[in-house]
């Protein structure tokens, strides 16, 4: 019940945060311009709509980080030992190695050309006759 009220909270200042970022405009224009310019009688006082963001946004990310190290201290003491390796999925289907001593099953043989045995190897001919000694010519 608290981690989902948590949860709803930490998805409404994530979003708060966002529009208020994308509502600041750059250093170096006036980000009051865009609600009255800076007149003394605006909704956000005579400072106009830059200091109201800037600490709008400095608490709403105050907010967040505070939820965010609350959920995961919450996950961290309320795991048990042994849920990580319950849920391996592919990988609690691969089997485990052998140990080091052990025999390794043989894998599978590749289907190749049938063997011949070595004494019904046919014979191999050659392919140049064999040299012949022919006569050195003599200089006359």
């Amino acid at each position: 019940m608290l981690m989902s009220i948590l949860n709803v909270l930490f998805v409404l200042v994530a979003v708060a945060m966002i529009a208020l970022i994308l509502m600041q405009r750059g250093a170096g224009a006036q980000a009051g311009s865009g609600f009255g310019g800076g007149a003394s009688a605006t909704v956000f006082g005579s400072q106009g709509s830059s200091n109201f963001m800037s600490k709008a946004t400095k608490w709403l990310a105050i907010v967040f980080f505070a939820i965010t190290l609350f959920m995961a201290w919450h996950a961290t003491r309320s795991a048990q030992p042994g849920q990580a390796q319950q849920d391996l999925g592919v990988m609690a289907q691969v089997p485990a190695a052998p140990a080091a001593g052990a025999p390794v099953a043989p894998s599978p043989a590749v289907p190749s050309a049938p063997a011949q045995p070595a004494d019904s190897a046919p014979a191999q001919t050659q392919s140049q006759p064999p040299a012949q000694k022919q006569p050195v010519p003599q200089g006359d």
